[in-house]
């Protein structure tokens, strides 16, 4: 015959007991280690924080270099090379909102670009000049970009240092036309200030 189990299933209070106790026991078993042992877990803990310490690279401070330039170089610009090497000279040692002030009296037929060569006569102090529209809203598009670049660079009063207009090249349409082709740079710089002679000073305090 085979025996049967009369043991009666343990209730949920009985189970906690049981947990309790264990918890116990476990308690003073860590209260009940050695001082040595916890010495050296705690030694061990700090060499290693120390070696993850040293592990890190060191950041170093990248410092921002101050710029005194910026420039804007256009290729292949539809407009004659002629017509922008003229502008480039209207525009250069201006500042670049007067220049862009300027090149807009041009586009509404106010103001003439000086240019070389049998053109007629313009009012104001030039001579002979023309109203090249499309090549001001051109240029005007460019100075603005010019004018970003500027602020970006954080450079006070930005003057048109230098300004030049070079041939592209040839492009061919159909029935044999050639389409006009420019390279354009224009370079800003920052606005020197006025170094005063030693000489004009002698002379004031000799006044």
């Amino acid at each position: 015959m085979a025996s049967i189990n009369t043991e009666k299933p343990a209730g949920k209070a009985e189970q906690n007991k049981k947990l309790a106790g264990s918890l116990k026991q476990k308690k003073q078993k860590i209260e009940n280690l050695p001082v040595k042992e916890e010495k050296k877990q705690k030694k061990k803990v700090e060499e290693k924080v120390e070696k993850t310490e040293e592990k890190k690279p060191e950041i170093k401070e990248i410092k921002k270099i101050k710029k005194t330039e910026a420039s804007v170089h256009v290729k292949n610009l539809s407009i004659s090379t002629k017509v922008g090497a003229s502008i480039c000279k209207f525009i250069i040692k201006k500042k670049i909102g007067k220049a862009i002030q300027d090149l807009e009296e041009v586009s509404r037929l106010k103001k003439g670009v000086p240019m070389k060569g049998e053109y007629a006569h313009r009012k104001g102090k030039i001579m002979s000049g023309k109203y090249p529209v499309n090549a001001s809203n051109a240029f005007i598009t460019l100075l603005k970009s010019l004018q970003s670049n500027a602020t970006q660079h954080d450079i006070e009063d930005p003057i048109i240092s230098m300004a030049f207009a070079n041939k592209g090249p040839k492009v061919y349409a159909s029935r044999g036309r050639k389409k006009k082709r420019t390279h354009v740079k224009v370079v800003c710089s920052q606005k020197k200030e006025k170094v005063k002679s030693k000489k004009k000073e002698k002379i004031k305090q000799i006044n």
